[in-house]
Order: structure tokens, then sequence, then C-alpha cells
């Protein structure tokens, strides 16, 4: 049922880094990120998205 969400989640991979102008290959610091997780909007729900795989790498 939930086996495969992530991938299913993530439909264009890049998409967070191009809105926040974040160069590649180099983290997305964690204080812009929690910013642009209050913003509203698809920018908002990428943003959230980001912080809770950022908690799955981690835990």
């Amino acid at each position: 049922m939930a086996d495969k969400w992530i991938q299913k989640a993530i439909k264009n991979p890049g998409a967070l880094r191009k809105q926040l102008g974040a160069k590649a290959g180099k983290p997305i610091a964690a204080r812009k990120l929690a910013k642009a997780a209050k913003a509203p909007g698809l920018l908002g729900r990428r943003a959230r998205l980001a912080q809770t795989l950022r908690r799955l790498r981690k835990g």
C-alpha cells in the first residue's frame, strides 16, 4: 500500500533546489529549508517533504 510513497511523492527531482536557488551538489541549509517550509503552496510542500526526508535519512 505505502511501499514506495517516497518515489511517488518526488515527481520533479531538483525542483526545490531550483526554486530556492541553491547550488547543485551542496546541501540546502537547514535554516533556508525551515523558512521555505513556512511558505504556502508548492514551495512549502516541497520544503516540508525535504525536511521529512532529511529526518528519515538521519534516523
